[in-house]
Formats: structure tokens, C-alpha cells, sequence
């Protein structure tokens, strides 16, 4: 008989009775139920022979730790699916921050050997455009640096067509941000001053430790201009020829820290070409701004990391170069396409080249450069990534060229109130020693005034 209904019948039968349910030993069986009885304070024991106690009791601990397992595998596979989704998106919202990357792999390269041969094809019967002032092909590398020219089958020389102005500032925004530098460009004794105080500006204190590394301190053109810790581009080492992270490099930022508005360089050396290719291509810049000559006086100012004819391999990256325009005697713009080896990811890089800009001095006009820097602009809007601009050391006309285009920028986008100085000291605070020379900042001013002299005379009309 079951425990469970002799159980049952002695509650019926003794309802005074008070029954305790044990579980006890017998025989082989190694657990039997053994019912004990106390009728008015007398006990009698019952044992219920010939049932199991697994064949019984419900086996309540083995549900547990399968629904326990259960659970756990539940919770498990939904934290992998939330840290897959999480990398997934992480990786679809740095590949959007790339601007003009084609799609990889077959597809990519297919693409890109198609446009190198229909460039190359092209080329040969190619009729330069017509130009108010004509140039040779030949004159590309004389213009570029000093030396015996050589003719560049991607040459093809453009017009002059001036870009117009375009600015949101107001009217009288800009009658008093042109009086105010009329002032300081009449007052010498006034600009003086400011320089003499930018001069004495000393940034906080900030490390410099990576570019005085043994190993990294035959990457910097000169050994007195060096990126600090905080502001230095940090390369993927595991991407790099030599298994570095450093490159002679600083991001320069506006308003937003998060968004570098440029990266300000020195020109490649030889053995710094492939990082120098690594950057542009990992910071997602699409334009390049050089503003030095390969060699001035007989001085390198920039080792040339292009080729001058089809492409080239820098480490894990292929430029090729695809067209090469002189648009006046100041400057060029050059197009590459640019191939990262490992992924087959592709992308176009413009480099505007200005070629008339002494080391250590001034354009001769602000209208040249001024010109040169809308053609740049009109090719990055639209761009989130930062502009890479280098000269020679990446401090004296790479700081004036930004100072320049940081103080328009501005202007374009409505600011009422301009200090030139306390932008200059912001800057510095990111790349030591920007804006060499009084005459570069008074430069700065001249150009600043005579943007908004035509920002002015366009309204107007």
C-alpha cells in the first residue's frame, strides 16, 4: 500500500491520532517511509514494506538545477548577443565617420584598378584646359622643389576661377570686425605689444615624454618642435612598419574636443612616409595642405611621399596618383587614391599644394592664399574629419594657415566677437611654438581684414 493513502486512511480512522511521516532503512531498499502513530500518548510504528523511496518522493532537486541551467545559459547567451550587437554598431559608426570609402574587398579593387587604367589610358590624348595663364607640365617639379624638371603624364594646367565668398556675418558685424584690425595693423606700437604678450604666453606645463623616446627621436625633423602627450596623434602600432604609435603629429581642436579641425604635422622624412600614409588614412582626413616647397635654398623642407608617376607602396598602403593641376603660379592640387593593402579599402585624397610661401616668412598677398583656401574649403564641406596641414617644422606656417581658417570659420558661422591672441594661445596650448614670427601674425591680420573687406563688398551687392 502507498504511504501516502495508508496515510490518508489512519487520519479517517484515528482523527485524534497524531501521525509523523519519517523516512527510514529496511532491508535493500536503501529509504522507506515509516509512519509513527501517537494515539493518546501511546506510539506505534508503521513501515510500509516494498516501496522505494525514489519510486515516491518527487525528485524536486534535479528540476532545480535544470531550470537553474537553464536560466544561466539563457543569461549568458543574451549578455553575447547585447556585447556582439555593441561591436557590431561601434564598428558601423567608425567606418560612417569615413568619408568617400568604397566598398571593400573584390568590388573596391576592382574599382580601383579600373580608374588607374582609365587614367592612365586617358591621359596619353588628354588637352590641357584652356587657362588664362598656361604652364608646362614640365615646370611641375621645378615648381615643387629645386632641381631638374621632369614631365608628368597626370600634368594639366586650369584657369583662375576666383570662388565666391560666402560668410552669415552681418553687415555691421563685420564694419566693426574690419575696423578693429585696421586699428591694429595701423598701430604698430599696439601689435607690438600683443606680440611681445603672446611671446611671454607659456602653456601649463604639459609632458612630451613619447617624442623624446630613444626610439622615436630620429622621427622628428628637428629636435626642438616635438607634439606634447596630451595633443600628439597616437598611430595604431599594431598597423605600423616599425611597431610604433608615434608620428610627429598634433590635433588641433576649436570648440569641440572630441573633433579634431586639423592635424598639424612636419613634412615627412624619409623613414616617416608610411606613418605619415597611416595617419591620413586612420584619422579619415581626405585633404591635404602643404604649404612648403620639397626643397628651399637648398634645404629639404619635405621628403615626397607620392609618386611623381603611377603609384607606390607605403608599408600596407598603395597611392597612386591619379591627376596633377597647376591652377596658378602659387599652388597645385594633386588626387590620389589611396589603398589600404590589408582590406582593400579604397579612398580619394586631396593634396592642395601652395608653393609660394618662404620658410620662416609671408606670402607675398593675402589674395593668393585667401583663394587657395576657399578651393581647399569648397573640397572638405561637408567633412567631419580633421584637415592634415604640414609645412616643414608644422608650426610656423602650418600655425598660420590654421589660425587663418580657425578665425574665419568662426566669422563664417555668425561670431560677433573675434581675439585673434586668445585663439592663437588656444591654439598653442595644442602644438607648441604655432605662429612663429610677429610677421606671420600680423599676416594673420592682414588676411582676416581683407576676408572680410570681400565678405563685405559681396553683401553690398
Amino acid at each position: 500500500m502507498n504511504a501516502w493513502r495508508l496515510r490518508a486512511l489512519l487520519n479517517r480512522a484515528m482523527p485524534h491520532a497524531k501521525l509523523i511521516t519519517r523516512w527510514g532503512e529496511k532491508g535493500s531498499y536503501r529509504y522507506i517511509p515509516v509512519i509513527y502513530v501517537e494515539w493518546y500518548g501511546t506510539a506505534y510504528t508503521s513501515c510500509i514494506d516494498h516501496v522505494k523511496y525514489e519510486a515516491v518522493k518527487p525528485n524536486h532537486d534535479r528540476r532545480l538545477i535544470i531550470l537553474t541551467f537553464a536560466l544561466c545559459g539563457a543569461v549568458a547567451g543574451i549578455l553575447l548577443a547585447a556585447i556582439t550587437a555593441y561591436f557590431v554598431r561601434r564598428h558601423a559608426l567608425s567606418r560612417d565617420k569615413v568619408q568617400d570609402i568604397a566598398q571593400p574587398d573584390t568590388e573596391a579593387s576592382q574599382d580601383y584598378q579600373d580608374l588607374c587604367r582609365q587614367r592612365m589610358a586617358a591621359k596619353a590624348n588628354e588637352k590641357p584646359e584652356p587657362a588664362h595663364t598656361t604652364h608646362s607640365p614640365k615646370k611641375i617639379r621645378s615648381l615643387s622643389q629645386e632641381g631638374p624638371a621632369s614631365t608628368s603624364s597626370h600634368s594639366s594646367t586650369s584657369s583662375w576661377n576666383e570662388e565666391p565668398v560666402t560668410s552669415n556675418m552681418d553687415i555691421s558685424t563685420g564694419h566693426m570686425i574690419l575696423s578693429y584690425m585696421e586699428d591694429h595693423l595701423k598701430n604698430k606700437n599696439r601689435l607690438d605689444r600683443e606680440w611681445e604678450a603672446l611671446c611671454a604666453y607659456e602653456a601649463e606645463l604639459c609632458s612630451t615624454l613619447a617624442a623624446t623616446q630613444p626610439q622615436n627621436v630620429k622621427k622628428n625633423r628637428y629636435t626642438d618642435v616635438v607634439p606634447y602627450d596630451h595633443s600628439r596623434v597616437v598611430l595604431n602600432e599594431l598597423s605600423n612598419v616599425s611597431g610604433s604609435d608615434y608620428i610627429n603629429s598634433s590635433s588641433i581642436t576649436d570648440h569641440d574636443p572630441r573633433n579634431p579641425a586639423y592635424i598639424a604635422t612636419q613634412g615627412p622624412l624619409p623613414q616617416t612616409a608610411a606613418d605619415f600614409w597611416q595617419m591620413v588614412w586612420e584619422q579619415g582626413s581626405v585633404v591635404i595642405v602643404m604649404l612648403s616647397r620639397l626643397m628651399e635654398n637648398g634645404v629639404a623642407m619635405c621628403h615626397r611621399y607620392w609618386p611623381e608617376e603611377g603609384s607606390e607602396v607605403y608599408h600596407i598602403y598603395e597611392v597612386h596618383l591619379v591627376s596633377e593641376h597647376i591652377w596658378c603660379d602659387d599652388y597645385l592640387v594633386r588626387s590620389f587614391y589611396l589603398k589600404n593593402l590589408r582590406t582593400s579599402e579604397t579612398r580619394t585624397v586631396t593634396q592642395f599644394h601652395f608653393m609660394s610661401w618662404p620658410d620662416n616668412g609671408v606670402p607675398n598677398s593675402t589674395k593668393a592664399l585667401l583663394e587657395f583656401r576657399r578651393k581647399v574649403n569648397k573640397s572638405y564641406r561637408g567633412r567631419s574629419c580633421p584637415i592634415v596641414v604640414h609645412c616643414s617644422d608644422g608650426i610656423g606656417r602650418t600655425g598660420t594657415y590654421c589660425l587663418i581658417d580657425m578665425v574665419l570659420n568662426r566669422m563664417a558661422k555668425g561670431t560677433k566677437e573675434i581675439d585673434i591672441a586668445a585663439t592663437l594661445e588656444h591654439v598653442r596650448d595644442q602644438r607648441a611654438g604655432m605662429v612663429k614670427t610677429k610677421a606671420q601674425f600680423e599676416f594673420v591680420l592682414m588676411a582676416i581684414a581683407e576676408e572680410v573687406h570681400a565678405i563685405l563688398k559681396a553683401l553690398s551687392q
